[in-house]
C-alpha cells in the first residue's frame, strides 16, 4: 500500500493511511430534502372546528355559550373538566352533547359509595368456553367520560381514577392500556349536598384542567329552552359535525400555538404569587402552570388568534388555578376560596396580610 505513515492514537503502531480519492465532479451530491411544512390546521381552521362545535352544543345548551366554549377549549388542550353546580342546569347534557358533537364514544359512570374500581376499570374474566382470562373493559374506557357526583364515590374509587386522567393509561397487573385518543373525564358534584359525599382530595383537584359552574338560564332563556324541547329533546336527534381524529388533529395544532416570552412569563409570575400569598396554605403546582400555558393556547385558537395574549391568560386564570388552591383556615373570613386570591391578583391589589398567622 502507498499512502502516509501514521502513529495509531490507541496502539502506538505504524500504520499507512491510503491518500484521498479525487472527488468525481459527475458524481451524484448529497442533497437535503425541502423541510416539509405542518400538515396541521392553522388557527383559523381550528377556530372554524371549534365554532362548529360549539354552534352544534348550543342546539341542546341554550344560553350557555361562555361556558360551552370552555368546555371546548379543556377538549383541545387535552385537559378533563370539573363541573360544580347545583342539579338540573345541564352538566350531564353538557357532557353528552360534547361527546355526541365530535363523534366520540361516550360512557357514564353513576358514582355511590358502594362503587368500586373494578367497576369503572374493568377486571379479568375468565371466558367458559375457551378457559382463556380475559380483561374485561370498564366504561373508563372511552373517549369522553362523564363522572357523575364524582363526590360520592369513595376515597378508594376516586384513586382509580388518577392514572387514567394523569397519564391516559390504565394498569392491570403487568399490563398498561392506552387510552383512546381524544381522551376526557367530565366530573360533575353538586355543592350544595353535603351529606354522605367524600371530598375530592388535592392530589384529584389538581387533574382537572378547569373547574367551573353552568349556572341558571336567564328567564328568557329557559322560555326558549321549554319551547324548543315541546316535542322531544334535541339530544336525541344531535349529529356529530367532525370526527375524533380531526379533533386529535386539532390538539397538535393548538400545542404549536406561540406564546412569547412576557406571556409566558406572566403565567408563572401568577402562579407563584399564589404560593406566596399569606393566605394560602398550598399555592398552584407546576401542572397549574401548564394547564393555564394549554389552556390559553386552546382559547387563542378557538377565537382564530395566531398568538396567545396575557388578556386570554387573565380569562382562563379563576377556572384553571382557582381549585388548586388551600386557604388557611385563620384566613377563611376573608377568602372563602382560592378563586378570591386569584381575583385579587388579576385586579392589581395587594394581598390582605392581617394579623399574623399562628405557627
Amino acid at each position: 500500500m502507498s499512502g502516509r505513515e501514521t502513529a495509531c492514537p490507541n496502539c502506538g503502531k505504524a500504520a499507512l493511511v491510503p491518500p484521498a480519492r479525487p472527488q468525481d465532479a459527475n458524481a451524484p451530491k448529497l442533497t437535503l430534502p425541502p423541510a416539509i411544512p405542518s400538515k396541521g390546521p392553522s388557527p383559523a381552521q381550528v377556530c372554524v372546528i371549534a365554532q362548529q362545535i360549539i354552534a352544534n352544543i348550543e342546539t341542546v345548551i341554550v344560553g350557555k355559550r361562555e361556558q360551552v366554549t370552555m368546555a371546548v377549549a379543556v377538549l383541545l388542550a387535552e385537559g378533563h373538566l370539573l363541573v360544580e353546580d347545583v342539579p338540573g342546569v345541564a352538566k350531564t347534557m353538557l357532557a353528552r352533547a360534547l361527546a355526541q358533537s365530535v363523534g366520540c364514544s361516550f360512557k357514564r359512570i353513576q358514582c355511590t359509595p358502594d362503587l368500586q374500581p373494578s367497576d369503572i376499570l374493568g377486571q379479568p374474566s375468565l371466558d367458559r368456553d375457551s378457559g382463556e382470562t380475559a380483561f374485561r373493559f370498564g366504561p373508563l374506557f372511552a373517549q369522553v367520560v362523564l363522572v357523575d357526583e364524582i363526590n360520592r364515590a369513595s376515597p378508594r374509587t376516586q384513586a382509580a381514577l388518577l392514572e387514567a386522567m394523569g397519564e391516559a393509561s390504565i394498569t392491570e397487573g403487568k399490563i398498561t392500556y392506552r387510552m383512546e385518543r381524544p381522551f376526557m373525564v367530565i366530573a360533575t358534584q353538586n355543592p350544595i349536598d353535603q351529606e354522605g359525599i367524600f371530598l375530592l382530595p388535592e392530589a384529584q383537584k389538581d387533574r382537572f384542567l378547569v373547574r367551573m359552574s353552568v349556572g341558571y338560564p336567564s328567564l328568557n332563556e329557559e322560555k326558549q329552552m321549554c319551547e324548543r324541547f315541546q316535542l322531544r329533546h334535541p339530544i336525541e336527534t344531535l349529529k356529530p359535525v367532525t370526527t375524533p381524529d380531526r379533533i386529535v388533529i386539532c390538539q397538535n395544532a393548538v400545542r404549536e400555538m406561540r406564546l412569547d416570552s412576557d406571556v409566558c412569563d406572566y403565567i408563572l409570575a401568577l402562579v407563584r404569587a399564589t404560593r406566596e400569598h399569606p393566605a394560602a396554605l398550598l399555592g398552584a403546582s407546576p401542572r397549574g402552570s401548564l394547564g393555564l400555558f394549554r389552556a390559553a393556547q386552546a382559547m387563542a385558537a378557538i377565537q382564530g388568534n395566531d398568538f396567545v395574549s396575557i388578556a386570554q391568560v387573565k380569562t382562563l386564570a379563576e377556572n384553571v388555578l382557582g381549585h388548586r388552591l388551600i386557604i388557611r383556615a385563620d384566613r377563611k373570613h376573608r377568602y372563602h376560596e382560592g378563586v378570591e386570591v386569584i381575583r385579587e391578583f388579576l385586579a392589581g391589589k395587594k394581598p390582605d396580610y392581617g394579623p399574623a398567622s399562628p405557627s
